[in-house]
């Protein structure tokens, strides 16, 4: 039985005084999630929702085809930083808002000059 990995616990904050080539590398992926414009367009679609978003419902606003909308929320499924939920035959997608707050916390470059001073 494989054991699901949080992505997102194996990234450090940008501030910190020294990052690991493992922990610069896992940062560095979890933000080319978001290097994209359709990946970004469709975690605004989602964030901007109260509850998550059927699937069907997301293509047309990106203008992409289903496949291609499919091909980008895997890869924010797999960063950790969007929920899929299958209901029917329809699956629905939802912020992950902890693993957001946790990318705050990742960037917050101040945080790591005040615990210098």
């Amino acid at each position: 039985m494989a054991v699901a990995v949080d992505p997102i616990e194996d990234c450090a904050p940008l501030a910190a005084p020294v990052l690991s080539v493992e922990e610069a590398s896992a940062t560095a992926r979890l933000f080319a999630a978001l290097g994209n414009t359709a990946r970004v367009r469709l975690v605004n679609l989602l964030a901007g929702s109260d509850e998550p978003v059927c699937f069907c419902n997301l293509a047309d606003p990106v203008g992409l085809a289903p496949a291609t909308v499919s091909e980008h929320l895997k890869k924010l499924v797999e960063a950790g930083l969007v929920l899929r939920e299958e209901r029917g035959k329809w699956a629905y997608y939802a912020i992950d808002d902890e693993a957001f707050e946790r990318v705050v916390a990742l960037a917050d470059l101040a945080k790591g000059a005040r615990s210098e001073s």
